[in-house]
């Protein structure tokens, strides 16, 4: 159920298990995301197509002008 004012939705009322199973939904969405991501990286790191992190974040810091430290 949607409660309304000027024909917009503000309020949603719905039963603990359709919230419950948002929630669920929402999760393995997110799960599913970020597995993708990973195996994306792996990919790429099997390709060659990486490069050391310290090097990438100097690059970043040059492109931003953020001073980087010496450690």
């Amino acid at each position: 159920m949607a409660l309304t004012a000027n024909g917009k939705a503000k309020v949603v009322v719905q039963s603990a298990e359709a919230y419950q199973r948002l929630v669920e939904l929402a999760a393995r969405a997110d799960r599913d995301e970020a597995v993708a991501a990973i195996r994306e990286g792996l990919a790429d790191a099997e390709a060659g197509r990486i490069k050391p992190a310290r090097r990438a974040l100097e690059t970043l810091a040059r492109k931003y002008g953020i001073l980087a430290s010496d450690s």
